[in-house]
């Protein structure tokens, strides 16, 4: 790797070296490739250009750093993962359940939800691309179908239109011409909606408590003590008592038509 910067540093700098900056790169891929190392070069298929085995593993290494915002922008996560933080925020507690617990929760739920899509995605993408049957570009078209068809079931018409009228892009015919650049953030968009209509519902109970915990203290006189302290054990029991965890986990795999 020194030799060759060294090498595009002098073909930088003075054009007149290209020829023999040329000849030594040539000389030193050569010489690597006598020791072994594979060589990053481009092979002529029927399909086009395609790319040696190294090359491809370096763009799926660079794929992987985009998992995350792939997680939340194409997935159910971010519904699920709003919908726990409200609910926590509902019943008074800070820090139980933890972050790590929330996410590990949701991440897995997530799973579960998506595992028909990742099926499909296997099937049709995956699957070929391993057996050579298709090149890797087709391979990221066809595993990307799944994907599409479930953020379009889980986008509302209005956010799609409005990402549409962001974009100055011409009304699409069907929802295959719709560009997943505009998909993309018209499901997220979606998803904030639906969760915070979720929330809202699990709000409304727990708010209920605090206020009839409040006019009591207020009722007694009580008025300097935090009527958080007292109300916190009364909507723990009540979460309990309705087994509210299997009733929002249903609830939220129930939205997604599951």
């Amino acid at each position: 790797m020194p030799r060759i910067l060294l090498l595009l540093l002098m073909l930088i700098a003075q054009p007149a070296l290209a020829e023999d900056a040329a000849e030594a790169f040539e000389a030193l891929v050569n010489s690597a490739g006598q020791l072994g190392v594979p060589a990053i070069t481009m092979t002529e298929t029927e399909t086009g250009g395609t790319y040696t085995v190294t090359l491809q593993i370096l763009v799926m290494m660079t794929v992987l750093t985009l998992l995350p915002s792939m997680l939340m922008m194409m997935t159910s996560f971010t519904r699920i993962i709003i919908v726990f933080s409200i609910l926590r925020q509902a019943l008074g507690l800070q820090q139980t359940p933890s972050n790590q617990v929330m996410v590990g929760l949701a991440l897995f739920l997530s799973l579960f939800i998506m595992t028909p899509v990742f099926e499909e995605a296997n099937r049709t993408g995956l699957q070929p691309y391993l057996a050579e049957e298709i090149s890797p570009v087709e391979a990221a078209q066809a595993a990307l179908v799944p994907f599409r068809e479930f953020m379009l079931s889980q986008t509302r018409e209005d956010d799609l239109a409005l990402f549409l009228q962001i974009s100055r892009s011409e009304k699409p015919d069907t929802v295959d011409d719709v560009s997943f650049f505009v998909l993309a953030p018209a499901f997220v968009t979606s998803e904030l909606k639906t969760a915070f209509q979720i929330g809202f519902l699990l709000f409304i109970p727990f708010l209920v408590i605090d206020l009839v915990v409040a006019s009591v203290l207020m009722s007694m006189g009580m008025m300097m003590l935090s009527p958080i302290i007292i109300s916190l054990p009364f909507k723990l029991m009540l979460f309990v008592l309705v087994d509210g965890w299997a009733m929002v986990i249903g609830s939220l795999a129930g939205s997604f038509g599951l």
